[in-house]
């Protein structure tokens, strides 16, 4: 299923979707992981992609399905090997979106040192919400963040709390892949991550970005 995003008068195709995962020292400390000397980084497919007021199917293979709310980046400009200098110029967009996970499923996983995939690209894993211009005056290391559940509050984070910033991950990713127009990157989940039942309702909302929700069923 292809997804196109009107950013700035200009329609942009998905085209994948990265990962960072352990960006937020606090979130990593809740699950009781270590810091990594690098990026961790994953994908998920584009399908996974939800848009805001679609609903959302809880897995069936899986029993602990947690929200992770994250600062999401749109590529404009592709390119290889991206200084941090330059990174900025190659962002078209900003918003913010939902890395869910099975949370039951991952720990299995991790545990028997196996991939991820099942617990973090089933179909439905990203919600995702619309993208704003990166703007002159954006401050990449001054966006705060927040995902509230059923009206409660979650998650609160910032962007000057990531471990790699922005354009430093930007500079990861295009030293092992060629970034391409429509490339997305979720950049990390702060602390506060939990568990979604049936009938819930998530809301993500980012200072300068928007307000998106989206209701589990």
């Amino acid at each position: 299923m292809s997804r196109v995003f009107q950013v700035g008068g200009r329609a942009i195709e998905a085209s994948r979707i990265f990962c960072v995962g352990k960006n937020f020292r606090k979130h990593i400390k809740e699950l009781g992981d270590e810091d990594s000397e690098q990026p961790v980084i994953f994908m998920k497919p584009v399908s996974c992609i939800v848009l805001p007021q679609e609903k959302i199917a809880l897995p069936r293979h899986g029993t602990c399905l947690h929200h992770e709310v994250e600062l999401v980046v749109l590529i404009g400009q592709g390119g290889s090997n991206i200084s941090e200098s330059a990174a900025r110029s190659h962002i078209a967009g900003l918003s913010l979106g939902v890395d869910l996970t099975l949370r039951d499923v991952q720990t299995t996983l991790k545990k028997k040192g196996m991939p991820w995939e099942i617990a973090k690209a089933f179909d439905q894993s990203a919600p995702l919400g619309t993208f704003v211009p990166l703007g002159d005056s954006t401050d990449l290391d001054n966006i705060s963040f927040s995902c509230e559940v059923s009206g409660v509050l979650r998650q609160e984070g910032n962007s000057g709390q990531m471990l790699y910033p922005i354009p430093y991950i930007i500079k990861y990713l295009s030293d092992i892949w060629e970034l391409q127009p429509g490339d997305l990157i979720y950049t990390g989940t702060p602390s506060g991550v939990g568990p979604l039942v049936r009938g819930d309702t998530i809301k993500i909302a980012g200072s300068g970005i928007g307000e998106f929700n989206w209701e589990v069923f």
